[in-house]
């Protein structure tokens, strides 16, 4: 499977507290909810679109407590094709302390995530998908264990929150393969890992 990884983050790259103000207030934030209602419907199609064509999903733990109490269990939610994608698709967890899932189609992945998530993508089959869970995604990129990344990027400079790509970190190469620009201004870019990236010399 190829592993790909679907973020939503502001234009100073914070991806923290993009939906509910209450979802994340981790560090003292308090800018949450500035993703809802920006991207229009042909935005919103493809996202629909990419969870549609996913054979499975990867989560971080954090995030896979919010998506079971959400798209999990919200009756409309479930409903809708994207609650309907995630309920027939096996979900795996990046989690040392999650013990005991309450989401069907569930299995935590073990202490070697490296190899685990290695003997997932062996398989078989389309995209093996991460969507949100910014430790995890992060974790991924250091490991080059990410395939394709999709950047949903809202024109809003947050200026607080935690970002995507840390401030310090190695250095990622990426091939633009796919960019759009909704009515609403926001971008989707797609991007293919591609080695380091070249640095000048020092004069």
């Amino acid at each position: 499977m190829k592993l790909t990884t679907t973020t939503q983050v502001t234009l100073d790259g914070v991806m923290q507290g993009n939906g509910a103000t209450s979802d994340d207030r981790r560090g003292g934030f308090e800018r949450g909810g500035w993703a809802l209602g920006r991207g229009d419907d042909a935005t919103r199609e493809f996202i629909t679109r990419t969870y549609q064509r996913a054979e499975a999903f990867l989560f971080g733990r954090r995030t896979y407590e919010l998506f079971a109490r959400s798209w999990g269990t919200i009756d409309d939610m479930r409903a809708h094709p994207i609650g309907v994608a995630l309920d027939r698709a096996p979900k795996y967890v990046a989690s040392t302390t999650l013990s005991a899932p309450r989401w069907h189609g569930t299995t935590v992945l073990g202490d070697d995530l490296a190899a685990a998530i290695g003997e997932l993508k062996a398989r078989p089959g389309g995209e093996l998908q991460v969507h949100g869970s910014g430790v995890l995604t992060r974790w991924l990129l250091e490991h080059d264990l990410v395939d394709e990344l999709t950047l949903i990027v809202v024109p809003v400079v947050l200026g607080q929150g935690t970002r995507l790509f840390p401030e310090n970190g190695r250095g990622l190469a990426l091939d633009l393969v796919e960019s759009r620009v909704d009515s609403k201004g926001v971008t989707i870019q797609v991007h293919r890992p591609a080695g380091r990236p070249r640095h000048a010399a020092a004069a």
